[in-house]
C-alpha cells in the first residue's frame, strides 16, 4: 500500500480496506488491485483480524477503470509502442501476477469474509470489484452498474452472471443499465440495502456479528460455497471475459469511444454513450446517488 490509492487499518478483529482516489470517484489505476490484494494479505497475516471491510473514500465506492488522459496509465500492459498489443494485453488481463481480475478475486479467496460496503458510483470494474467480496451492503441510492456493456468493455469477473438467474443477468448484459442499491437487494445481486445515514451502522454490526464467530468456521463455510461455484466454471469465466474486454476495447467503437474522451473529455464520452439511456450522468437526479460524502 505503498501509493496510498489503497489504504488499510486494522482494529481488532475488524480490518478495513479503503480504495483512496476520492477526487477521481476512486476509479482504477495501477497500482490499484495489486495494493488491494497486499492489503488483503495484511489482513489474512494478522492473527486478530477475522473479518474485512471493503469501502470507497469521499462520495463513491468505485466508478470503474479511469479512462481519463488516453489512458496512459495503462500503456505498458496494453501496448507495444503506440500500437495496442493483443499478446501483451491478453497475458496481462489474465496473469495472476499482473492482472486486475485475479488480484480482485482475492475478495474471493480470502480465507476471513469479506464485507463490501457501497455507496456512490459502483460501475464497471468498480462493480466487479464489489462483487467479488462475499457479502455486499449498499445504501439505497447507490448506482450500481456495467455501463461498459454499451461500448469499451465486456464482463471481467463473471460475478454479475453467477449472482443473477438467466433472465436478469442477460436484461443487465445486453442493456447495460443500472440498479439503485435498493433495486440490486431486490433482486439479490446484492445483500442488503439501507439509507445512506444508517450504512456504516450496518457494516459494523454484521462486521461484528461475523467476529463473534470462529475464524475456523466462516473460512469452513466460505470455502464451501465458494467450491460449489468454482465447479460452475467461474474460473473459466473469468479468463474468457477480460479477454473479451480487450478486444471490445479495441473495436472500431470502443477506440471511437476512448478518442472522443482524449479529444472532448471523459464528460463527452459517456454523455453520447449514456444519453440514449437517460442513465448514469445523463440520468435526472433522482436516479443518482446523493453527492454528500456519507
Amino acid at each position: 500500500m505503498k501509493s496510498g490509492i489503497v489504504l488499510y487499518a486494522a482494529e481488532g478483529a475488524i480490518a478495513t480496506v479503503t480504495l483512496n482516489r476520492p477526487e477521481r470517484l476512486n476509479t482504477i489505476v495501477p497500482p490499484m488491485w495489486d495494493e488491494l490484494e497486499q492489503a488483503v494479505a495484511a489482513a489474512n497475516a494478522d492473527p486478530e483480524v477475522k473479518v474485512i471491510v471493503l469501502k470507497g473514500a469521499g462520495r463513491a465506492f468505485c466508478a470503474g477503470f479511469d479512462f481519463s488522459d488516453d489512458l496512459s496509465h495503462f500503456g505498458p500492459n496494453m501496448t507495444s509502442g503506440a500500437q495496442w498489443d493483443p499478446g501483451r494485453d491478453m497475458v496481462g488481463v489474465t496473469s495472476p501476477f499482473s492482472g486486475p481480475v485475479p488480484k480482485f478475486m482475492s475478495l474471493w479467496r480470502s480465507p476471513k469474509p469479506v464485507i463490501a460496503r457501497v455507496h456512490g458510483w459502483c460501475v464497471g470494474g468498480g462493480s466487479d470489484m464489489a462483487l467479488c467480496a462475499d457479502l455486499v451492503i449498499a445504501s439505497e441510492d447507490a448506482q450500481i452498474g456495467t455501463p461498459y456493456a454499451r461500448a469499451w468493455g465486456c464482463y471481467l469477473s463473471g460475478m454479475w452472471l453467477y449472482r443473477l438467474g438467466l433472465a436478469k443477468a442477460k436484461e443487465y448484459a445486453l442493456t447495460g443499465k443500472p440498479l439503485s442499491g435498493r433495486e440490486a437487494a431486490d433482486i439479490e445481486l446484492i445483500n442488503q440495502a439501507v439509507p445512506l445515514e444508517e450504512l456504516d451502522a450496518t457494516v459494523a454490526e454484521l462486521a461484528a456479528k461475523l467476529a463473534g464467530l470462529p475464524s475456523t468456521q466462516l473460512a469452513a463455510m466460505k470455502l464451501i460455497v465458494n467450491q460449489a461455484y468454482e465447479n460452475m466454471g467461474l474460473h473459466s469465466t473469468q479468463t474468457l471475459g477480460p479477454i473479451l474486454d480487450g478486444l471490445m476495447r479495441n473495436t472500431p467503437e470502443g477506440l471511437g469511444f476512448v478518442a472522443k474522451a482524449a479529444s472532448e473529455g471523459v464528460g463527452a464520452a459517456i454523455a453520447e454513450r449514456d444519453g440514449p439511456f437517460g442513465d448514469y450522468s445523463q440520468a435526472p437526479p433522482e436516479r443518482k446517488p446523493r453527492r454528500e460524502e456519507p
